[in-house]
């Protein structure tokens, strides 16, 4: 490893640049590049030499990227700009007239099995910057969440580490960093690392995509159907379940097709032919449990004596009182 100095036309405007570069690179692998590589620190100190940056401010950033190598994938580091250096180079050609505060969009929703997160829809940064003439002109940059978001895996749609802890910041600084490369252009065109991270290179292309939205529930088979309506069919005509609680249940983990909700919704509640105050008073006295008494209890309406009913009502309220005791 090179234990000079660095150029003494560097050095004399950045102090950092003064130490050897072994020592250079000891202090940033064990500071500001915590677990780097060697080979990664390297091409930290090659970036802030050709650009002339101070490597202790931390200007650029490694960044792990999924690059494409013949028919798959390989990790390597690469050397980006932060945000922070975009801000700095701004301020520092005295043209930068300050920033808006970021602006959402909608929140909406994205979900993948039991995963779910909330995000902003979009978010629009406004830079200023004031001409030679005084004039202060205003870039906007509008960015939307799906479309800069990354995942953790090339495959998914479940947002990496960072972007599941900061979805509306990080949509923030990819937002802000579109907007101070529109009102500098002279400043460069490379993508922030908060832009990057996590997203995958073709051939020193970025890949862009919007990653596709996870499905809802899986359509509820015909075999199972087939399977498990003589057993809804069981709990409707006993009065245990009615066919909207059947269906509401079903569709919670699956979608049911129109064909096989009418199916359901035709299955009725099995009532005696003659309903007589002997019947119902069997029914109440026979029931096995609380669902069961309560369906029974649906036929005291039929019974055309009014007393009667009142007498049912009474045998009701007693067996409710003895399942109460019983939980």
């Amino acid at each position: 490893m090179n234990d000079k100095a660095l150029p003494a036309t560097l050095s004399a405007s950045v102090p950092a640049l003064t130490m050897s570069e072994q020592e250079l690179m000891s202090v940033l692998q064990n500071s500001l590049y915590p677990g780097a590589k060697p080979e990664s620190i390297k091409l930290v100190l090659g970036y802030c030499k050709a650009a002339g940056l101070d490597p202790m401010q931390k200007p650029c950033h490694i960044v792990p990227i999924s690059v494409k190598k013949g028919d798959g994938y390989e990790m390597r580091d690469v050397v980006m700009p932060g945000i922070g250096l975009y801000r700095t180079q701004a301020s520092r050609t005295g043209e930068y007239a300050g920033i808006t505060e970021p602006e959402y969009g909608p929140t909406k929703q994205l979900k993948a099995g039991e995963f779910s997160l909330d995000y902003p829809e979009w978010c629009r940064v406004t830079v200023r910057r004031r001409m030679d003439s005084g004039q202060i002109v205003e870039f906007t940059a509008n960015e939307r969440w799906l479309e800069n978001y990354a995942t953790q895996k090339r495959d998914s749609v479940i947002p990496n580490a960072m972007w599941k802890r900061r979805p509306f910041a990080q949509l923030a600084k990819c937002a802000e960093a579109q907007a101070l490369r529109k009102a500098f252009p002279e400043l460069g065109a490379a993508p922030t690392a908060d832009e990057m991270e996590g997203k995958p290179l073709d051939e020193g292309t970025v890949i862009e995509h919007e990653p596709q939205k996870p499905s809802g529930p899986p359509p509820y088979t015909e075999a199972d159907f087939a399977k498990n309506l003589p057993a809804w069919t069981k709990l409707i005509k006993s009065g245990k379940k009615t066919p909207e609680q059947i269906i509401a249940t079903v569709s919670s983990r699956s979608v049911l097709s129109d064909a096989q909700k009418a199916t359901i919704t035709v299955i009725k509640k099995d009532v005696p032919d003659a309903v007589t105050f002997a019947v119902v008073a069997d029914k109440l006295q026979k029931a096995t449990d609380e669902d069961i008494l309560d369906a029974d209890a649906d036929l005291i309406r039929s019974v055309a004596d009014e007393g009667q009913r009142g007498e049912l009502n009474v045998i009701y309220q007693k067996r409710k009182a003895e399942f109460e005791v019983t939980k």
